[in-house]
């Protein structure tokens, strides 16, 4: 069965940088857009970060100019790397895999990872 397994996540402080990583199984990794999102307290759930098949990638928000979404075939699994964190970055986060880049884009994505808390403190 597909699974999507996260880590990586923690406590940091401001300013510090975190990876978060989402190991597939269970599909032919390659074919999938995958993504990034996350929930804040009192938020609803963001897109970060997508990336396609071909390698393509996408970031958006008002962390794009702080994030880098990657992909390591031979490892089936993807990352996205944080730099410079805030407060407000405390979150759950999510990995997202999809046949279509669409189900990234509306958040309908097939599979889902199970979460992982990042918490950054002051």
């Amino acid at each position: 069965q597909v699974q999507l397994v996260q880590s990586g996540g923690g406590s940091v402080q401001a300013g510090g940088s975190l990876t978060l990583s989402c190991e597939a199984s269970g599909y032919t990794f390659t074919d999938y857009s995958m993504g990034w999102f996350r929930q804040t307290p009192g938020n609803q759930r963001e897109r970060l970060a997508a990336i396609q098949p071909d390698g393509t990638t996408n970031l958006e928000g008002p962390v794009k100019d702080r994030i880098t979404i990657s992909k390591d075939n031979a490892k089936n699994t993807l990352y996205l790397q944080m730099n410079s964190l805030k407060t407000d970055d405390t979150g759950m986060y999510y990995c997202a895999a999809d046949p279509r880049i669409i189900g990234i884009w509306y958040g309908t994505a097939q599979y889902w990872g199970q979460g992982t808390q990042v918490n950054v403190s002051s």
